[in-house]
């Protein structure tokens, strides 16, 4: 529907009426706040001073029951509206492509609930994890969801591309974290999904939200588990003489003990990033490892970790290093250890089984080494399974073009080189920072056919497709 004369300024004043005029904007300046998020092509259009995808109005609500007025009025006029948590995606999976609403969570920050004999806490989507972890410290638990944006992406933002910390070896991602959500569905209708997420009453409605990127709806509530404080950490850190003996350690690792953390790096990161922060001078493939929990148990683990590490050819190189990366744990992604504009660059993670990983990290590193004369690829696999391990590899540009739509061009075809090389072999597009508008494309080609199964929930929940258009490939 095409908005003319003075229907904009209608709309606004229902909206208004909904949220308050004060938590409603249309200025220049804050539409354009919004058009950048952390994804780089969104960021190297306004460093070449073009303008981005801007949002026509800017709405804040403040309960659930405002965001079902919402998208009730958004529905009925057919406006499109994109979720905005704290801006720190990666893929671009908030940018506001349609133009329409921006629907900013983060006035819905409170806390609901913590149920110490449920070992749960319940939150509103809009409020900064980091918020969430704080609660709960203060009563000796943790949410043991850590991610590098810690500090500045909300809850709704960690559900919604399907997130992941530092401890999910041993805890989880963010969806075996969330036990329940309460949702607002396209036509303004609130929903809760069921109070446990393991039960037989048909499918887990958390797993249809979860990961979907705003396209289905906007979740406002969740509920996830509290894990008490262990009563020991231990660090350790290993140099393997290649990626390869690394990621066999970690498999054997994998089958009989659990760590929080197990970071393997190839020795490109090794001698680039691990030395420059950590110090390690020098080659093979280092490995940092963290144990926790009941210190008995964890002096076991260790023994077996040890002993594993030998097997493979490691050299043991004592608490230190391990304690160091620990301690810089997200120092890595301040100004200065990360890349940054003018670089090119991008973070490439897929997820594969203990048969393929091996084969999808050569094949990725030979498609884009080959292929794309001054990009070199450095990655390292840093969250891990039972069955396998993701590779979270990186590929790097130091003086890309300056045209920006040169630029824009290397850049997408960069990723389709890397993302396709991981499908051939096994992997798939994504592991944990999700599709936005960045891998969209590529989604029928990871699916095939299987993607009409989410095609048709979009089209049931969505029908006029108002819910962040252009993202997951629908």
């Amino acid at each position: 529907m095409q908005m003319k004369s003075f229907m904009p300024d209608m709309v606004r004043f229902e909206l208004e009426d909904i949220v308050g005029r004060e938590n409603v904007s249309t200025t220049a300046a804050e539409r354009k706040t919004y058009s950048v998020d952390y994804f780089w092509l969104s960021r190297m259009w306004q460093d070449r001073g073009a303008e981005g995808p801007l949002p026509d109005i800017i709405v804040r609500p403040g309960s659930t029951q405002e965001v079902s007025r919402v998208l009730k009025v958004a529905n009925y006029y057919k406006i499109p509206v994109h979720t905005w948590g704290g801006g720190s995606g990666s893929q671009g999976g908030a940018l506001p492509m349609a133009g329409g609403i921006l629907l900013d969570m983060k006035r819905m920050n409170r806390l609901i609930s913590l149920d110490e004999n449920a070992h749960s806490i319940t939150a509103e989507a809009g409020m900064i994890f980091q918020q969430l972890e704080w609660y709960a410290n203060e009563r000796g638990y943790s949410c043991m969801h850590i991610p590098s944006c810690l500090t500045c992406g909300t809850i709704g933002g960690a559900l919604g591309h399907r997130g992941i910390g530092i401890f999910s070896t041993k805890y989880g991602k963010i969806d075996d974290q969330c036990m329940s959500m309460e949702v607002v569905l396209p036509n303004g209708d609130i929903i809760n999904t069921l109070p446990v997420p393991k039960h037989a009453a048909g499918p887990d409605l958390n797993q249809i939200f979860i990961g979907s990127e705003g396209t289905l709806g906007v979740i406002t509530q969740a509920t996830f588990r509290l894990f008490e404080q262990p009563e020991c950490r231990k660090h350790r850190a290993f140099l393997f003489p290649s990626m390869s003996e690394g990621l066999a350690a970690g498999r054997d690792i994998m089958q009989k003990c659990q760590p929080s953390i197990m970071r393997l790096f190839d020795e490109a990161e090794t001698v680039s990033i691990i030395k420059k922060i950590i110090g390690v001078e020098e080659k093979g493939a280092f490995m940092n490892l963290s144990l926790e929990g009941i210190e008995r148990i964890v002096d076991i683990e260790m023994e077996m970790v040890l002993k594993i590490c030998q097997e493979h050819g490691a050299r043991d190189m004592g608490a230190d290093y391990g304690e160091k990366w620990f301690q810089n744990r997200i120092t890595f992604f301040y100004p200065d250890n990360i890349m940054d504009i003018p670089q090119m660059f991008g973070t490439m993670d897929t997820v594969a089984d203990f048969s393929h990983v091996e084969e999808i990290y050569w094949a990725m590193k030979n498609a884009i080494e080959s292929n794309f004369p001054g990009v070199r690829f450095i990655a390292h696999c840093s969250h891990w399974y039972g069955w396998g391990t993701m590779i979270y590899d990186r590929f790097i540009m130091d003086h890309p073009p300056e045209d920006k739509e040169e630029a824009l061009r290397l850049h997408n075809q960069i990723w389709n080189a890397g993302v396709r090389a991981a499908m051939e072999h096994g992997g798939v597009i994504n592991d944990h920072h999700g599709i936005g508008l960045k891998l969209s494309r590529l989604m029928k080609e990871q699916y095939g056919p299987a993607f009409q199964v989410m095609e048709g929930l979009k089209k049931s929940l969505d029908p006029n497709g108002i819910m962040n258009p252009y993202k997951l490939g629908l």
